[in-house]
């Protein structure tokens, strides 16, 4: 089985409950999802974070990003972009964009926000640039499924959301399918593209 890389950034909560659905998604799909995260960033040191976070998931290296057969990426909004530390993250990966190293693989975005129009189209959209730079895949959410057009919350044909309003991070009926549904779309295509899926990159 496959590997679907779920790697997100999440301050508060909201977006790590998103990549665990979204991670139910690609084992529903017959996929193994392997859940990481980023260490925040800060602009004054006064210790090296700890190589293991003390909850949670691991941290990502580059390595998930190399054995990895597919990626959804996950963060919250920052003025209508991906926080800092998931863009610092992306950022150190020049090296495997040289070498082709994830180009070919499927993926896709999903973010959380604290209001309605706090930027997450706008940020689900700048998440899928660096993954185009890289050759991969993007996939989206079809408006055929019925929770894209019923949801009063997150959620676009770009990719899965969460609305946070006054602090929820649960979330509603319709943002779990949808980011179940987005995690499940990007582990069939990896299953698809695997060489036991009967295709290759």
């Amino acid at each position: 089985m496959p590997d679907v890389l779920v790697l997100y950034y999440s301050r508060n909560g909201s977006t790590a409950e998103l990549a665990r659905h979204v991670a139910r998604g690609v084992e529903a799909a017959g996929a193994v999802a392997r859940l990481r995260t980023v260490p925040p960033v800060t602009t004054v040191v006064t210790q090296p974070e700890p190589a293991i976070p003390a909850s949670g998931p691991p941290y990502a290296t580059h390595a998930d990003l190399v054995e990895c057969a597919g990626l959804v990426l996950g963060s919250p909004t920052r003025f209508g972009n991906m926080a800092a530390p998931m863009k610092h993250f992306l950022d150190g990966t020049s090296a495997l964009w040289a070498s082709g190293q994830l180009s070919g693989k499927p993926a896709g975005v999903f973010t959380s926000t604290s209001s309605h129009h706090g930027g997450q189209e706008s940020t689900l959209l700048t998440m899928m640039v660096p993954l185009l730079h890289h050759g991969m895949y993007v996939v989206g959410l079809p408006y055929t499924e019925p929770a894209l057009n019923r949801t009063r919350g997150g959620g676009s044909p770009y990719g899965a959301g969460h609305v946070a309003a006054d602090g929820a991070t649960q979330l509603t009926d319709d943002e779990r399918t949808l980011a179940q549904l987005l995690g499940r779309r990007v582990a069939e295509l990896a299953v698809r593209l695997s060489p036991a899926g009967g295709a290759s990159r």
